[in-house]
């Protein structure tokens, strides 16, 4: 049997299938766990509705708790709200940067009114320099923009404000 917060514990540890420096917890896509008897629910809200990782987080998760020791393990999925970047803890954008990844902003900051095709500048997370420039709106997942820095001339990815 786990308690709520040695199952939290648990998925501390659970990384995320597309980034495996950061955990779920830290992605802030796990809203809720509740621990009644032998059973374990935890409530995920998926970072987008047609996000292709969400059925590994799932395993992962169920996996995880069933190996911790709890026997029953329910993953509901809850799409109101909507997942936003303002969910990823700091701690986690910090390892995103470390790990090559520039980490998003504020979503305030990425809404506020601007022209139509604006870019906006990402400082490259290897060497810092802010002159960088966006080489697709896309990189290997549809949350994440392709950059290449000026500087130091190396591409990385942006992991953008939703």
């Amino acid at each position: 049997m786990l308690t709520a917060e040695q199952a939290w514990d648990v998925l501390a540890r659970v990384a995320d299938p597309e980034i495996p420096v950061i955990s779920v917890t830290e992605l802030g896509i796990v809203r809720e766990v509740r621990a009644e008897s032998e059973a374990v629910e935890v409530v995920v809200t998926p970072t987008y509705s047609g996000c292709p990782a969400t059925e590994a987080i799932e395993r992962s998760i169920v996996d995880a708790l069933r190996e911790a020791g709890a026997a029953d393990v329910r993953v509901q999925t809850r799409l109101a709200p909507a997942w936003t970047t303002d969910w990823i803890a700091p701690e986690a954008k910090e390892k995103l940067r470390r790990y090559g990844i520039a980490p998003p902003g504020a979503v305030a900051d990425a809404r506020a009114l601007q022209p139509i095709g604006f870019v906006p500048r990402v400082d490259c997370p290897l060497c810092g320099s802010r002159n960088t420039e966006r080489l697709s709106a896309f990189g290997a997942t549809a949350c994440k923009a392709l950059y290449r820095c000026r500087d130091c001339r190396e591409p990385f990815e942006h992991f953008k404000p939703i």
